[in-house]
């Protein structure tokens, strides 16, 4: 049977994809929801508005949207399908990308309403990152230590606690 923390690990895994997936589709093509796209499109408008940089750099409101879209897509699929590594590296890039989209959001004064669905995600992001990140429990049986070539239980195993008597 699956560990808790596995079954953890891949239930935001599988939710985080998707809803990255669905996301990034909607910033992408108007074909999911069309009132959404649109609002994406005049959202990504006011952020390059608000940051002149990304003009003298070249990135139109349309190639912000559409690369933060794409990158989206990608990470959600990773996540939702890729075993492994990669999980990690697309949860790290999607944080990063919450990040960016919570900058842009407090930079044009959007109220909370407006970004909290990205404030909670984020939360999710890292939630799932620093489970992920944990070194797995080993079973009792499992926990040795290797002294000399030896391989030994631990001592805090090993020994019962003092004041104690082991029972066998």
């Amino acid at each position: 049977m699956a560990s808790p923390r596995t079954i953890t690990i891949v239930a935001l895994s599988v939710a985080l994809g998707l809803f990255f997936v669905f996301m990034g589709t909607i910033k992408l093509t108007p074909r999911l929801s069309r009132d959404a796209y649109n609002e994406m499109k005049r959202a990504y408008k006011s952020y390059v508005r608000a940051l002149p940089m990304l003009k003298k750099m070249g990135v139109s409101s349309i190639l912000l949207r559409k690369s933060i879209g794409a990158l989206e897509v990608a990470c959600g699929i990773v996540m939702t399908l890729v075993p492994g590594r990669p999980k990690d590296v697309a949860n790290f890039l999607l944080l990063l990308l919450v990040l960016a989209v919570l900058f842009f959001h407090q930079l044009v004064g959007d109220p909370l309403k407006r970004y909290a669905h990205a404030l909670v995600f984020g939360i999710l992001l890292t939630c799932r990152l620093l489970i992920a990140r944990q070194p797995e429990e080993l079973p009792p049986e499992k926990r040795m230590l290797s002294v000399n070539g030896d391989e030994q239980p631990l001592m805090h195993e090993a020994a019962p606690e003092k004041g104690k008597m082991k029972v066998s």
